[in-house]
């Protein structure tokens, strides 16, 4: 061994360090024990003028990756077939992938829209089932504008017999009013209480649910945004008269 004069390191290869590879007879047990396989050990000697020498050993690290399966092989090229086997891995989406500053912002105009189908495509957008990289538990969707929404329409009878209950906590409290009452008084709760039903139970919902901001009158102030108009795919949204 070289003389180390200042601070240094020598580093010994593997094959320097004897490793207990064949039979060893253990006094406690009374029988052989046979190591499986030679750890891979380097062994540092660092000299130090204040400290001395120290000697230290680090296991090398061996990074292996899962490769294709033999009976999927023929799905792949023949440059893919023996690399990494990326088809069985399962991607899921990190804080990167869904900043609120970076989701995209939708507008539309409630006027004459049914309210159960204006509701479900507004909470798929605001959940995020229309975009390829959708995950249930995490908040993937946009922002969705609603103006106009005290013109927002319903089917049939359900002006007058769709019911609205609140309760006020003290006995005798609850309050019954029909969609016409609820609509002259309060309109945006209309469109929240049925956007909110279509929503996750829980923190997740509650989160998703601050993505709606709904708004009496065609002026919202998110012009900044620059949102874009909702993309509707259902024809029968729009009341027919």
């Amino acid at each position: 061994m070289a003389v180390l004069c200042s601070s240094s390191t020598v580093i010994l290869p593997s094959s320097s360090v004897k490793s207990s590879g064949c039979e060893r007879k253990s006094p406690f047990l009374g029988f052989s024990l046979t190591a499986i396989s030679k750890p891979s050990v380097r062994v540092g000697i660092y000299a130090n003028s204040k400290r001395g020498l120290q000697v230290k050993c680090e296991a090398e690290q061996t990074t292996t990756t899962s490769l294709v399966p033999a009976n999927q092989r023929w799905m792949f090229d023949e440059e893919e077939a023996n690399g990494p086997d990326i088809w069985n891995t399962t991607w899921y989406p990190k804080a990167s992938d869904h900043v609120n500053t970076d989701k995209p912002w939708f507008v539309v105009d409630a006027t004459d829209k049914i309210l159960g189908r204006l509701a479900s495509t507004i909470a798929n957008h605001i959940r995020g089932k229309n975009l390829a990289s959708y995950t249930p538990s995490v908040d993937m969707g946009a922002f969705v504008i609603v103006v106009n929404a005290e013109k927002v329409a319903v089917s049939g009878k359900k002006r007058n017999q769709k019911l609205y209950r609140r309760h006020s906590g003290r006995p005798g409290g609850m309050t019954v009013e029909t969609f016409d009452q609820l609509q002259q008084r309060i309109p945006e709760r209309i469109i929240e209480h049925a956007v909110r039903g279509m929503l996750p139970k829980g923190r997740l919902g509650r989160a998703l649910f601050n993505h709606l901001k709904v708004y009496n009158g065609p002026d919202h102030p998110h012009e900044a945004q620059k949102p874009l108009d909702l993309p509707i795919r259902d024809k029968r949204i729009q009341l027919q008269k």
